[in-house]
């Protein structure tokens, strides 16, 4: 059910502006662009100024977003990242009273390609293959990526800053005397549009991490462990971590869950953090200030990740920017009691 207030807060203006603009108000002066962007929206919406017919609901899904995710709900709301992007998309677009609407989900067995194309936009969350995003996007141009590191040109894309804040984090583990510095993460994957997994390893923390140690000459000491996503993957590769020898004397986890696992793992071995090995890791959940000692973690604000993508959503579908763009996210490392310095 569209009003005038739906209008005026899609297009920025006050309710009573929209209502002389659609009422033809000649004594009222306002900028000509305004003007046709209120009457633009207004017809969008279907609204009609005839009583008889105000009230009626809209069939129209032009200002309606379509969401597209890789996880099943399970694994979604197990992963704190992903289920905050999903928020902050449906936070933002009730702010501007748009409508927001679950497509499917990758790994859905049927998935209803076709309808995507009566949407306003698509916002698709998590990395997909070449294959599927292309499907998505020959049905509704106006696709927004989030979350997603490949480097296609046609879609709007929002990433993170995670392969440079990777190679930050290791400069200060340098700064701080440490040489043999080890990586525990996930294997990257991407999701088929048959809905099956496809796993590599040239996940972003893991290249940059495998980058930063070539180029500080510590190619000997580089160890990289991979495995699930999971606490019980961290608790396992930390245990094969700890029998490296020489041992490491810090490592950097790709996720907080993993790191649950890997402090576990440590424990197990009598050994001490930061004295006898340094962690850092990526996420920042609520647990990691909790944790003995408490966890230092790159935190990502992913709701804000959601709210940027409703409004590049918001700027396609009032035809403001036809022009696709990548964003890049910053994240910020969270020092805490994890990390410590080498004694000489």
């Amino acid at each position: 059910m569209t009003s005038i207030r739906d209008i005026a807060k899609i297009a920025g203006v006050s309710a009573a502006s929209v209502s002389r603009i659609l009422n033809n108000d000649d004594s009222f002066s306002i900028n000509e662009n305004t003007r046709r962007r209120v009457i633009e929206i207004a017809n969008k919406l279907n609204y009609s100024k005839d009583k008889n017919k105000r009230g009626v609901k809209s069939n129209s899904d032009n200002l309606t977003i379509a969401l597209i995710v890789r996880h099943e709900e399970g694994s979604e709301r197990e992963d704190p990242y992903f289920l905050d992007i999903r928020r902050g998309i449906e936070s933002e677009a009730s702010k501007w009273r748009m409508r927001v609407v679950q497509a499917f989900r990758m790994r859905d067995t049927e998935k209803d390609w076709e309808q995507l194309s009566k949407y306003g936009a698509v916002i698709m969350i998590g990395e997909m293959t070449e294959e599927a995003t292309k499907k998505a996007y020959d049905f509704n141009h106006k696709l927004i990526l989030v979350d997603s590191y490949s480097k296609y040109p046609n879609y709007d894309c929002i990433q993170t800053d995670f392969a440079s804040k990777t190679h930050e984090v290791l400069d200060r583990l340098y700064q701080n005397g440490h040489r043999n510095i080890a990586f525990i993460g996930g294997l990257g994957s991407k999701v088929t549009i048959e809905g099956l997994s496809t796993q590599y390893k040239e996940e972003v923390r893991a290249v940059n991490y495998m980058e930063w140690m070539k180029l500080n000459n510590l190619d000997h000491f580089s160890k990289i462990y991979q495995g699930t996503w999971r606490a019980e993957s961290g608790l396992n590769l930390g245990r094969e971590m700890l029998e490296a020898e020489p041992r490491p004397t810090a490592v950097l986890v790709a996720s907080d869950p993993m790191a649950v696992g890997v402090y576990k793992a440590i424990n197990e071995a009598h050994l001490r953090i930061p004295e006898d090995i340094s962690v850092v890791s990526f996420d920042d959940i609520e647990m990691a200030k909790f944790m003995t000692p408490a966890l230092s973690s790159i935190q990502m604000n992913a709701k804000e990740m959601g709210h940027l993508a409703v409004r590049m959503a918001k700027e396609r579908m009032l035809g403001d920017r036809t022009m696709p763009i990548r964003t890049i996210c910053s994240s910020e490392l969270k020092i805490r009691e994890s990390i410590g310095k080498i004694k000489s």
